[in-house]
């Protein structure tokens, strides 16, 4: 397998891992927890499995960025030279770094969650009688996280497919000789 091609790969997977594993967890995890029948189970719970996945998730984000190094070094004459190459690695970063910014941020809020889960709500991001205002308005933003992760990643790997699209040798042609 070709350098590039290995950057490429794991450029691709560690974004689909972002995006599969944001889902599964607002989908799945939140959606499961909030079924246990104590109250304060139900953010404990959500809350081990998110500590479980963050090991998972700093990795995926690790290998994306140093991916990023071989991919920009084989492409760097394209950037320059082919129409549109440049705004949309402009565009993807933006969106990426303001992607793992929420990421990071709903980490945090899952913290707070983490140390008041002996409250009990009625779910990982929905309060219940019983929240205090500090858990209730974490919760209340990560509900609103939950679906923003995963449309960053998706955009992200929408935009990969985009790039992807751009280094077609026509595309690349047409690239080139646009004024």
């Amino acid at each position: 397998m070709s350098g590039n091609l290995l950057a490429r790969s794991i450029h691709d997977l560690s974004a689909a891992a972002w995006f599969g594993g944001s889902l599964m967890g607002a989908v799945g995890l939140n959606g499961a927890t909030s079924q246990a029948k104590d109250s304060t189970e139900r953010t404990r719970l959500s809350s081990l499995g998110w500590k479980k996945w963050a090991p998972v998730q700093t990795a995926a984000f690790a290998a994306h960025l140093a991916s990023l190094g071989p991919i920009l070094w084989e492409n760097k004459g394209r950037y320059a030279a082919q129409d549109g190459v440049m705004s949309a690695t402009w565009i993807k970063t933006g969106v990426t770094v303001a992607g793992a910014a929420v990421t990071f941020y709903a980490a945090v809020l899952g913290k707070k969650v983490d140390e008041l889960s002996d409250e009990g709500a009625r779910g990982a991001t929905e309060p219940g009688p019983e929240t205090s205002p500090e858990l209730a308005k974490a919760q209340k933003q990560l509900r609103q996280l939950q679906w923003a992760i995963p449309g960053f990643a998706a955009a992200v790997i929408v935009l990969g497919a985009k790039h992807g699209e751009m280094q077609r040798p026509k595309n690349v042609k047409l690239g080139l000789l646009k004024d």
